[in-house]
């Protein structure tokens, strides 16, 4: 049968079986199925009105090229003269410093008519000129304001002739998994390009940051779409696109974005102050893990455990403890340890605020005026005490078993007092006070938890340990109490506090 007959006959059939449904009673004919929403209507209205608010971000920085190898001769009237001057001559010329211009693409957003716009900080890092191309085609120089290498943000200012398009923030707290988003940026170098997709995710941690809360959405996002928008089908910015996860190099569905909720507070801090002024503590912390719970008597292992005190900081004079575990800061839930130093950057500095502890077993809170983390980290870095050198000729800080005075064994561990002699063998500051631990047996329960000789039990269960008969009696007392792992307090040799779980079993 021909293409044609086939055809022919396909028609026929379609033909005699809407004449055979037509003359069919009513009650016996099929419902045609009601189309199902498959997603948002066009956001071409949406595009128009929010193009002219995005802009390209091409930077350039001058590098010095160390490369001291010669400018090769090429002969006189080589059709390749004109290349190889303009290259090598164009980079500084023959012999000397050489100088190169490395250029880069990103994208930004206007959020203010007078010419505030927002990028990501590694957009225009190191660059020693910032041009904005918007999308009429016409271009300004941009002077940088501020940046924050936390949240990979910057703002950028320019100087227009008239006001700019902008675009406002929206809540990013309000976005579900599941809600349509719009990106729109200048991915490899193309120019305005808007995609579509949803959110995937929330609150995400990808390591890039201290505050890590990301958006991750599937709209997608490539090389070049970093510092742009991210926006909900209102036209509000919900986040600013940072990263990708790509083994090639392109999208695969998997972009992240600083959300609203964390960044606005920042831009504005840039954009007033030129940089940032968050809340302190002046606390280390660690996570609780479901053994240090239980040795804590928490029914779930939740909240950022105590493990220092910042000498100097806001809560130097004991309002917190270590040991203690914050579950509550101004009124927001800290599930996890990292959830603490957001919300407490997100605070305002001076501000006083309830925080909710849990100490020895029971809950309470106390009353905290925050300082101001910039302050702080240079407090921090002071406190550091240096560990002391042995002098030349000495032997190393960790001396031969077969040398060590004698002493007890608990839990894998080998102890001693934390005599003058102890302290010069390991090295340990004069301000550690406890157990020291001369060795750790292999395979132990106390190597798995990679505590090291050298290291010094200062807590086992919230009780001070003096000397080793300290350590054995308490951990005899919790087994005895059916505890199946000790919480201990460890100092290194420079007194800075971890906890860790050993098990008793």
């Amino acid at each position: 049968m021909s293409i044609r007959a086939s055809f022919f006959r396909s028609v026929t059939l379609a033909a005699s079986a809407a004449l055979l449904i037509n003359s069919m009673p009513a009650s016996a004919q099929t419902t045609s199925p009601v189309p199902t929403h498959q997603g948002p209507d066009s956001v071409a209205d949406l595009a128009a009105g929010l193009l002219d608010a995005v802009v390209n971000i091409s930077t350039s920085q001058n590098v010095k090229n160390d490369d001291q190898a010669p400018m090769p001769q090429v002969p006189e009237g080589s059709p390749f003269q004109d290349f190889f001057d303009e290259f090598f001559k164009g980079q500084g010329g023959e012999g000397g410093n050489r100088q190169r211009t490395v250029n880069s693409l990103g994208s930004g957003f206007v959020i203010d008519p007078t010419g505030f716009i927002v990028t990501n900080n590694h957009v225009i890092e190191g660059a020693d000129d910032i041009e904005i191309n918007f999308a009429n085609g016409s271009k300004l120089k941009a002077k940088l304001i501020g940046t924050d290498t936390k949240t990979d943000l910057a703002v950028l200012k320019v100087e227009p002739k008239k006001p700019l398009t902008a675009v406002p923030f929206g809540d990013s707290r309000q976005m579900r998994i599941g809600d349509w988003v719009m990106a729109i940026g200048n991915p490899f170098g193309l120019g305005g390009t808007v995609t579509v997709g949803i959110i995937s995710a929330r609150g995400r941690n990808i390591n890039a940051g201290p505050y890590d809360n990301f958006i991750q959405t599937d709209a997608a996002i490539n090389r070049g779409n970093s510092g742009g928008p991210l926006f909900n089908m209102k036209g509000e910015v919900i986040g600013i696109n940072t990263a990708i996860i790509s083994p090639s190099g392109g999208s695969i569905g998997i972009g992240f974005s600083v959300p609203t909720e964390l960044a606005e507070n920042v831009i504005n801090q840039l954009r007033d102050f030129g940089e940032t002024r968050r809340g302190w503590l002046g606390v280390r912390i660690q996570p609780v893990t479901a053994d240090i719970a239980e040795s804590l008597k928490m029914e779930t292992p939740k909240g950022a455990l105590i493990a220092g005190v910042i000498k100097g900081g806001p809560v130097d004079g004991g309002q917190i403890k270590i040991g203690d575990v914050i579950i509550k800061f101004d009124g927001r839930d800290v599930i996890e340890m990292r959830d603490l130093p957001r919300v407490v950057a997100e605070s305002p500095v001076g501000k006083a605020v309830d925080v909710v502890i849990i100490r020895d077993g029971k809950e309470m809170t106390v009353k905290v005026t925050l300082g101001r983390l910039e302050d702080g980290e240079n407090l921090a870095d002071a406190e550091a005490t240096p560990v002391p050198q042995i002098q030349e000729g000495t032997d190393q800080a960790e001396p031969p078993a077969a040398d060590l005075p004698a002493s007890d064994v608990v839990l894998g561990m080998k102890l001693a007092a934390l005599d003058a002699d102890n302290r010069k063998s390991f090295g340990i500051s004069e301000d550690v006070e406890g157990v020291v631990i001369t060795e750790v047996q292999p395979q132990s329960a106390a190597a798995e938890r990679r505590i090291a000789s050298g290291d010094v039990i200062v807590e086992i269960g919230q009780e001070a340990m003096k000397t080793p008969d300290d350590v054995s009696a308490r951990v005899e007392e919790l087994k005895a109490d059916g505890r199946r792992n000790a919480l201990l307090m460890i100092a290194n040799k420079t007194g800075e506090l971890r906890f860790v779980t050993v098990r008793m079993e």
